[in-house]
């Protein structure tokens, strides 16, 4: 079981009955702050013009889920009854009259939103993850954007359910040979990787040497899309105690950050580093292995502020973040895996195993490299 540990702001509502335009659906969630995840019925909107409505079959379990369902993620405000889930996979059994890359049948994804304001210069551009109106979160989200039908007064719920519908703009088709459960996570730590890598030059054909920081999840999942893109991966951990994971997943080289003499070793050596690791820590170190010109990306939801001075960034070094991806970085994440064999390690588990797979992910984080994956179908059985 996992605990709660944020009880100063919690927002719990009463689960209201399902609208004329909503359906009833099965789900797994936590009704109120502080109760174990039960299995519950949430109101589902019906499909409209513009919708699709996904048979989910697997659902990818993210720690992201943990923090937020126990309302510890940094600006992000849980309610409750609170239903997780953003790796979604499964089919389409229904579609909008203006629904057009989808029929009933297709493989299909949803990932860490379902909604933006579709106005803004980053949505016109399909990056809806940095909507200047913040995209709608698949859970715990409000329905702000005017495109997720039901009843308007409700947020969101997530994955853990039987089925979601959701605007054809935020529904990914997969192809057919895609194993749908290695496919939900992809839409996390899969796009949550691939979105730094092609924004900073990865798929453009010049060869680099690409750090990945934190060899857990996400790590790994970078360690394995570096290598398949061509470039020269070198894995970066606090001790030697993963050297042969991220060795085993495709990296060339690995540094130990407590060993000075690794760490000496490869001073500047990096065009690029992706910094995983979920908690504040220094990254004053990662600076020093950037080449000139080098950049770090940020992708902890950290909420104390880092000590970086100016100094750190000579020469001529960069430190950013990235958030997930918006639809067209996604579309192009799920051709890249599909056409190279690109897939996370998984362990499928019921919904019966969620109250102890979370309290497992709260005492170790990111650090497995195992993604665990809800099978929807076998937990009704």
């Amino acid at each position: 079981m996992f605990d709660f540990l944020n009880p100063e702001v919690q927002v719990n509502h009463e689960m209201p009955e399902p609208q004329d335009n909503e359906y009833s659906e099965v789900a797994w969630g936590i009704p109120k702050f502080g109760e174990p995840i039960k299995q519950l019925n949430i109101p589902r909107p019906k499909v409209g013009d513009d919708d699709v409505k996904l048979d989910i079959l697997y659902c990818g379990i993210c720690h992201s889920d943990v923090v937020s369902g126990t309302n510890e993620l940094p600006g992000f405000l849980s309610l409750y009854p609170c239903v997780a889930g953003h790796e979604l996979a499964g089919k389409v059994v229904e579609v909008g009259k203006n629904v057009t890359d989808l029929k009933v049948g297709d493989k299909a994804g949803i990932g860490c939103f379902i909604d933006s304001c579709f106005n803004c210069p980053m949505c016109l551009d399909e990056q809806e993850n940095y909507c200047f109106k913040m995209p709608t979160y698949t859970y715990c989200g409000q329905k702000t954007h005017g495109h997720v039908g039901g009843n308007q007064a409700i947020h969101t719920f997530g994955g853990y359910s039987g089925s979601n519908v959701c605007h054809q703009r935020f529904v990914f088709k997969l192809p057919d040979d895609m194993p749908l459960e290695k496919a939900g996570p992809l839409f996390c730590a899969g796009i949550t990787m691939f979105e730094p890598l092609y924004n900073h030059g990865a798929l453009e054909g010049k060869k680099m040497n690409i750090g990945i920081a934190g060899i857990g999840g996400l790590g790994t999942m970078g360690i394995k899309l570096a290598n398949k893109m061509g470039h020269t991966v070198t894995a970066i951990s606090s001790s030697e105690r993963k050297k042969d994971l991220a060795l085993g997943k495709g990296a060339h080289n690995y540094v130990a950050m407590s060993n000075k003499e690794s760490v000496s070793g490869n001073m500047a050596s990096l065009n690029l580093i992706i910094d995983t690791v979920p908690v504040h820590h220094d990254i004053k170190p990662y600076m020093s292995l950037l080449a000139p010109g080098g950049t770090l990306v940020l992708l902890g939801a950290v909420a104390k502020d880092y000590d970086l001075s100016l100094m750190d960034l000579i020469p001529m070094r960069n430190v950013t973040c990235s958030v997930v991806g918006g639809t067209r970085v996604t579309k192009e994440m799920v051709k890249f895996c599909h056409e190279n064999e690109v897939y996370p390690d998984i362990d499928i588990i019921t919904a019966d195993k969620l109250n102890d797979v979370w309290g497992e992910l709260q005492k170790v984080g990111n650090a497995s490299s195992t993604r665990y994956v809800l099978d929807i179908k076998a937990s009704l059985k």
